[in-house]
């Protein structure tokens, strides 16, 4: 079984990367568990946290603890004290500024938002992305369900982003670029990060990730109103964002929640999206209202916006070659709907 000993061997090869020491000199090992089937757990202190740089050196710990013995590594990060910093000789000053969220960009941000879970928000996201990519736009996702990130198995993203200092390029698939916390952490392992990290990991896709031009940028929001939702609220002086809710009277109530915070952070309602709104019988062409009717009206009432779309329940055709969960094809029923609500979508932004 892998030992503390051969797991700081492996660490004294590893820098900080704002410091000219490893992470062992600079007593950033602050933690470390191994369990008898032999996961590990380590709990790292850096210089600066929730930077390009961190995600590379995740990358960088997990590979080489694993390669040491470890069946899995589970990492935790924290920040040196200033005292631990001066010690060891100062850090970079940070990045900052620029990107898209310079107050010249071009891009229109539409934040796609929930009360709660399980209403199919990311499903929404992503195949609101690849319509409005399918009707000539550049689009890009970032998957800002930190906690709760899917958009890349949604759309069947395997490979990872690249790191090349502080910029990182996004995997693109359909036409959309796309940025998630799901890149950055190993097998599946659960982000255990507070509030002012998770804020900084967000600045960091917008500031240092090499996006191109793009006309819109998607992002999948947690479902709720904290910390994460009210960190892009304010990071993001104009943003249309979409709401989604299912039929259900309970989805709807608390969806009102979402758009009450997006009022109040004087962001634009570009609309409701009404999910699992039906079933439809391939056999007899019959609805089925499986969650109840009329959510997405009262919501839409209530915000005093449109509802642009309701989604039916169904899945895509699954090809197992270009395997892609919850995206629809062009030509699938539900795939139409999409395309329908993206260029609702188009004709309001861009009239």
């Amino acid at each position: 079984m892998i030992t503390e000993a051969q797991i700081n061997e492996v660490l004294q090869s590893i820098n900080d990367p704002d410091l000219n020491k490893t992470i062992v000199e600079t007593g950033g090992v602050r933690e470390m568990k191994i369990k008898d089937d032999g996961q590990v757990s380590l709990k790292i202190a850096l210089a600066q946290t929730g930077t390009a740089d961190q995600m590379q050196l995740q990358q960088q710990i997990a590979n080489a603890v694993k390669e040491a013995g470890a069946t899995s590594v589970g990492l935790r990060f924290e920040n040196l004290t200033d005292e631990e910093i001066e010690a060891a000789g100062g850090a970079q000053a940070e990045s900052g500024g620029g990107g898209l969220l310079d107050e010249n960009t071009n891009t229109t941000f539409i934040a796609v938002s929930s009360g709660k879970g399980g209403v199919g928000k990311s499903t929404v996201t992503v195949n609101v992305a690849t319509a409005l990519a399918r009707e000539g736009k550049n689009v890009g996702i970032i998957d800002a369900d930190i906690y709760g990130f899917s958009v890349p198995d949604m759309m069947g993203i395997e490979e990872r982003p690249q790191v090349v200092g502080e910029t990182i390029y996004p995997v693109e698939r359909y036409g959309v670029k796309v940025i998630s916390m799901g890149f950055f952490v190993e097998d599946n392992a659960p982000v255990i990060w507070r509030g002012p990290m998770l804020g900084k990991m967000l600045t960091n896709f917008f500031n240092e990730v090499a996006w191109g031009d793009l006309d819109y940028l998607i992002l999948d929001l947690p479902p709720g109103t904290g910390d994460v939702a009210l960190d892009v609220h304010t990071m993001l002086p104009e943003c249309k964002e979409l709401i989604v809710t299912t039929p259900h009277a309970t989805a709807a109530f608390v969806a009102a929640r979402a758009g009450a915070m997006a009022i109040k952070t004087h962001h634009e309602i570009l609309g409701v999206v009404e999910n699992m709104a039906y079933f439809e019988s391939q056999l007899t062409g019959e609805k089925e209202y499986v969650f109840g009717t009329g959510g997405g009206d009262r919501l839409a009432e209530e915000l005093k916006a449109e509802l642009l779309g309701r989604i039916p329940l169904g899945q895509p055709t699954i090809d197992e070659e270009d395997f892609a969960p919850s995206v629809y094809e062009r030509e699938h029923p539900i795939g139409a709907v999409y395309r329908d609500m993206a260029r609702r979508m188009l004709e309001k932004m861009e009239k």
